[in-house]
């Protein structure tokens, strides 16, 4: 079965003066039509990056130095900038952390739906008004004739996000990417927002890679999670599995710090350290300084991803068996 986007041994490098630095290694995962993946790590793991990569948005001095992005079983990396230009927007649409940042302050709603419609389809200001009032009515927005009329600074948070999701769904893509969607906004508006993605995708039968560092919000819409650590997969598996028993010390450790995870009175836990960055992974597993499990093997080898028990869950830790139990 060909898979809606099939990313294949993606690996992203940055070539710098005092040489090249692998951001992303190797980095394997399928997206199907309607299928919500959750990227998962803290900041530095490579979630955007990755994201990025796939729309071959990578900016200089990065480029896509090995793999391949098959979106319909076409090479997305393989592509021309002008050939690329079709499929985002196009096909594949891309949601980004501030809607502020997003939207153009000084034109109003309706102008900047209206030209992204009229940059990608050969249609009437007229049409494009109609499909714009349409995609504010799918977001849920209020009196949307009026909202066209209106610049940024009049939305609050939520609707300019909401407002940022009707862009990109303008066009009907297939694919979304959404790269911390809800990272400002309080935690009943993320809710609101991460209903209306759930809601869109399963009306649509549209794609979405959720990228965050927040497994609850994971939780509440994916079903798939891809837990990155360092520019690698660490775990990978159904939402379900991940949350209720991850086999990676990092993907238990990101568990665990979710608020309600934790008994009452009990401390909100902590994984010890910080991310590594580029110039300073360390040898073996780039997690072992972290790590409360390591063994010696772990200082010195890469750990491979394999497939352990039932469930079709893989995990990349040398200090974890076949069957999913620690060594």
């Amino acid at each position: 079965m060909q898979h809606l986007l099939d990313v294949k041994d993606l690996e992203v490098t940055f070539a710098l003066r005092t040489g090249s630095l692998i951001a992303i290694h190797g980095v394997n995962f399928t997206v199907d039509k309607g299928e919500r993946v959750g990227l998962v790590g803290e900041s530095g793991a490579g979630k955007s990056v990755t994201g990025f990569a796939i729309i071959n948005l990578i900016s200089k001095p990065g480029y896509i130095s090995n793999g391949s992005v098959l979106f319909n079983g076409r090479d997305l990396a393989s592509l021309s900038d002008e050939e690329m230009r079709h499929i985002r927007g196009n096909r594949i649409s891309m949601i980004f952390q501030d809607p502020m940042m997003t939207l153009n302050p000084v034109l109003t709603i309706g102008t900047q739906m209206i030209e992204t419609l009229q940059a990608h389809l050969k249609i009437s200001k007229t049409d494009a008004a109609d499909i714009a009032l349409e995609k504010l009515h799918k977001v849920h927005i209020p009196s949307p004739e009026k909202r066209l009329r209106q610049y940024p600074h009049e939305f609050s948070g939520g609707m300019r996000q909401r407002i940022v999701v009707a862009i990109a769904l303008l066009v009907d893509p297939s694919l979304i990417i959404a790269d911390e969607p809800t990272t400002a906004l309080d935690v009943t508006i993320q809710a609101e927002i991460m209903d209306l993605l759930r809601e869109l995708c399963e009306s649509e039968d549209t794609g979405l890679i959720l990228i965050t560092h927040d497994l609850g919000v994971v939780a509440q819409i994916t079903e798939k999670v891809v837990v990155m650590y360092s520019g690698n997969i660490v775990e990978m598996g159904t939402t379900t599995e991940i949350i209720e028993n991850p086999r990676h010390p990092y993907t238990k450790g990101l568990i665990q710090a979710i608020p309600d995870k934790r008994n009452p009175g009990e401390r909100l836990n902590q994984i010890p350290g910080v991310m590594p960055t580029l110039m300073d992974i360390p040898p073996g597993c780039s997690f072992h300084p972290r790590c409360t499990i390591k063994g010696e093997i772990c200082t010195r080898e890469i750990p491979k991803l394999k497939e352990i028990d039932s469930t079709g869950k893989i995990v990349a830790c040398h200090m974890v068996s076949a069957e999913g139990e620690v060594q």
